[in-house]
């Protein structure tokens, strides 16, 4: 099995809630709403468009891993997806992890374990911190 990896940075914020059920999402946007309970982080570095054309070959192959991990120092979260021949990953604004296997231009990865609400709340607490700086890790093994 091989294994492609990319990792990037994205910021906490204040208004971070994570307490959607069936999404996950990082925007490069600098500013959350009351409305963006999917966002776990903002002012990412990448979108789904700027991900390397390797990682993005692996993850639109039917049947590949997809494993997101979030890292706030020494905290970890890691998310399980999977990939499908049927993405796009050409949104320029964010990118999705998604419960179901809907797919969209901003759609990463699809039939995940976990959405925002899954995510444990003492780790939420950490990127409710403006300043908290996110490592973003995405794995894709096929």
């Amino acid at each position: 099995m091989n294994k492609i990896e990319e990792s990037f940075y994205a910021y906490g914020h204040e208004k971070i809630k994570s307490t959607h059920k069936t999404t996950l999402e990082i925007t490069k946007e600098d500013y959350l709403t009351e409305k963006g309970d999917c966002i776990v982080a903002i002012k990412s570095e990448k979108s789904c468009a700027d991900l390397n054309n390797d990682l993005k070959n692996a993850i639109r192959k039917d049947g590949s891993k997809v494993l997101i991990k979030l890292v706030v120092g020494n905290e970890i979260e890691t998310v399980e997806a999977y990939g499908s021949k049927k993405l796009i990953l050409n949104n320029s604004t964010s990118m999705v992890i998604r419960k179901s296997e809907y797919i969209d231009d901003r759609t990463l990865a699809i039939r995940s374990n976990k959405s925002a609400n899954d995510l444990r709340r003492d780790f939420i607490d950490l990127l409710k911190d403006n300043n908290v700086k996110i490592k973003i890790v995405i794995e894709v093994l096929v």
